[in-house]
C-alpha cells in the first residue's frame, strides 16, 4: 500500500510519446517471445479445425490452448479456439476464448462445462458495425434453448445499467444442472475502447463478487479473443497484484502486457487499447486509496465529480446570483452626512434601505460598516443590481418641487410660507444609463429635504414658469 501513490503518480506521468515506444517494444518483443519459447499454433492450422477459427491470423498456441476432454459425440474434436491465462495467484486464472461460431456452439459449452465455470465475460456484441460478431449461445429471457446435449435456460436477465446486460443461466447436461453467470458489456467497440475506465471496474467487480472463492477459472471472451479480451485480463490481473499485496516498485505495465502474449496471441491489440490500460490502471489505484482512507479514518463520503464547466450567458449569471442572494432587499450604504452631530449617539455612517418588499435581512448579517468594527474611513458597499429602477417605499409618485399656481415670471422662487395653491411637477425619470452602481448621499425619510443639496440623486430643477394658467384637473393639490 506504501507503493500506491509512488506508482499512482508514475502513471500520470506517462506521457503519449512514452506510451507509442512502449507498445513498439511490445509488438516487436512479441515475435522474439514466440521464437525464443517456441511457440507453435499447429492445431489451430489444422484443416479439420480452420474452420472452427473466428479470425485465420488469430490462433491459441499450443503450450496454452484449452483442449477440450469431454466427449458427447464419437467425432468430437480436442479443439477450440481458447487459451489459458494465468492469474496473479495460484487459485487464479483465466480463458481467453475467442466468440463462438455457429459451428463451435457446443464445443463452447464443453469447455464451460469441462472447467465448471460459474462467470462468463462477454466483452462484444453479437453484431457490431453490421458484422456478425458472436454467435448467441444462451437462450432469450425465461425461454430454454439447446446446444447439442446441453439445454440452457435464461432464468432472469436484467440491465443494471445501460452498458451492462446481466444473464443468469442454467446448464443441464445428462440430469445435471450448473448455475452460470453471464456479463455482457455492451459499450465496447471493436479494436476500440470505452469511454471511461469506470463501467469496466464496475462489470470487474460484479465477475469477481459472482465468482467468490471459486476455484474454476474466469471465461472471457470478444469476437476474437484477444484484443478486448487482453484488457480485461491485464485490468484483473493488476487487481488481484493490489488484492495480494503482491505488487512491487518495478511494476510494469509493459512486461504485463508481455505475459498475456506469450499465453495468447495478439493480446490487447491496439495501442488505443494498450494506453487504455494506463488510464484503468489509474482510476483502480485511486478507489484502493480512497478505500483505504475511509477504512483508516472512518465513513468519508464519496469525492464528488467535478461537474462539467460550461459557458453561462448573462442571464443565467444573474440566476445563479439570485439562488445564493435573496435580492428582494436592496442596500446601500451612503456617505457621510455633511452636517455631523457629536451628541448624536448614532454611529458616522447611515444605512439606508429600499426594499422591495416588506421584508427584512436576517439578523445574523453584518454590513461592511458595523460601527463595532468599521474604521473611520467610510466604507461603500451599493448593491442595487444593474438596470433595476430605484422606488421609494411608498407607492406614490415623487415630485420635485410645488409651484403655485398664480406665479409670475421674474418674480423669483415661491415660498412655502406664502398663501396660495401650489402645483406639483412631476420630476424627470431617473436616468437608466447603464451604471452597474447607484450611490445615495443622504437619508429618504425625510421627504422635505428630497430636494435638497446632496440629496437623493433626482432631477430637481423647476421647471420654467409658462405664464398664468388653471392647473389642469387632474394635477392634485398640496393642502397646507
Amino acid at each position: 500500500m506504501e507503493l500506491l501513490p509512488s506508482l499512482l503518480s508514475a502513471l500520470k506521468a506517462v506521457d503519449p510519446e512514452t506510451l507509442d515506444q512502449e507498445y513498439n517494444v511490445v509488438r516487436s518483443q512479441t515475435s522474439v517471445l514466440k521464437r525464443d519459447l517456441s511457440l507453435t499454433s499447429d492445431a489451430g492450422a489444422l484443416k479439420e479445425n480452420v474452420k472452427k477459427n473466428r479470425y485465420k491470423d488469430i490462433l491459441p498456441y499450443d503450450q496454452s490452448r484449452v483442449v477440450l476432454s469431454l466427449p458427447t459425440t464419437d467425432s468430437d474434436s480436442d479443439y477450440i479456439n481458447a487459451s489459458f491465462i494465468k492469474g496473479a495467484s495460484a487459485h487464479s486464472w483465466y480463458i481467453a476464448a475467442q466468440g463462438p461460431l455457429s459451428s463451435t456452439l457446443t464445443d463452447f459449452w464443453r469447455m464451460i462445462w469441462q472447467h465448471d465455470v460459474k462467470v462468463i465475460v462477454m466483452a462484444c456484441r453479437e453484431i457490431e458495425m453490421g458484422k456478425k460478431k458472436c454467435e448467441c449461445y444462451w437462450a432469450p429471457a425465461h425461454q430454454s434453448a439447446a446446444f447439442g446435449p446441453f439445454t440452457v435456460c435464461n432464468q432472469e436477465e436484467t440491465q443494471p445499467n445501460e452498458d451492462l446486460v446481466v444473464r443468469a443461466l442454467t446448464v443441464t447436461y445428462q440430469q445435471d444442472s450448473r448455475s452460470v453467470t453471464q456479463y455482457q458489456f455492451l459499450s465496447w467497440p471493436d479494436h476500440d475502447v470505452p469511454y471511461e475506465a469506470a463501467g469496466v471496474l464496475d462489470l470487474l467487480e460484479r465477475a469477481r463478487n459472482s465468482q467468490g472463492t471459486h476455484t474454476s477459472p474466469l471465461l472471457i471472451h470478444c469476437s476474437a479473443g484477444c484484443g478486448r479480451t487482453g484488457v480485461i485480463c491485464a485490468l484483473d490481473y493488476i487487481h488481484d497484484l493490489l488484492v495480494t499485496k503482491q505488487i512491487t516498485a518495478d511494476f510494469s505495465i509493459m512486461k504485463l502486457v508481455l505475459e498475456l502474449r506469450r499465453q495468447r496471441a495478439s493480446a490487447v491489440q491496439t495501442k488505443d487499447q494498450y494506453e487504455f490500460i494506463f488510464t484503468a490502471a489509474v482510476c483502480m489505484f485511486e478507489r484502493v486509496l480512497q478505500s483505504a482512507g475511509r477504512q483508516l479514518y472512518g465513513n468519508l463520503p464519496e469525492p464528488k465529480k467535478p461537474e462539467k464547466k460550461t459557458r453561462r450567458s448573462p442571464a443565467s449569471s444573474c440566476n445563479r446570483q439570485s439562488q445564493q442572494i435573496d435580492m428582494s432587499d436592496t442596500y446601500a450604504v451612503v456617505n457621510k452626512p455633511k452636517h455631523h452631530h457629536p451628541s448624536s449617539p448614532s454611529p458616522n455612517y447611515s444605512l439606508v434601505a429600499t426594499p422591495r418588499s416588506s421584508r427584512s435581512l436576517p439578523p445574523s448579517h453584518h454590513y461592511d460598516n458595523d460601527p463595532a468594527g468599521a474604521s473611520a474611513a467610510a466604507v461603500y458597499s451599493t448593491v442595487t443590481p444593474r438596470a433595476r429602477p430605484l422606488t421609494l417605499q411608498h407607492a406614490a409618485p415623487i415630485y420635485d418641487t410645488a409651484v403655485p399656481a398664480n406665479h409670475r415670471l421674474g418674480e423669483g422662487p415661491p415660498s412655502l410660507g406664502n398663501d396660495g395653491e401650489y402645483n406639483l411637477i412631476a420630476a424627470e425619470p431617473l436616468s437608466t444609463a447603464d451604471d452597474d452602481y447607484e450611490d445615495f448621499s443622504s437619508s429618504v425619510s425625510d421627504m422635505s429635504s428630497l430636494c435638497s443639496p446632496g440629496g437623493i440623486g433626482f432631477n430637481c430643477r423647476v421647471q420654467k414658469p409658462r405664464g398664468p394658467r388653471d392647473p389642469p384637473a387632474e394635477w392634485s393639490r398640496l393642502e397646507r
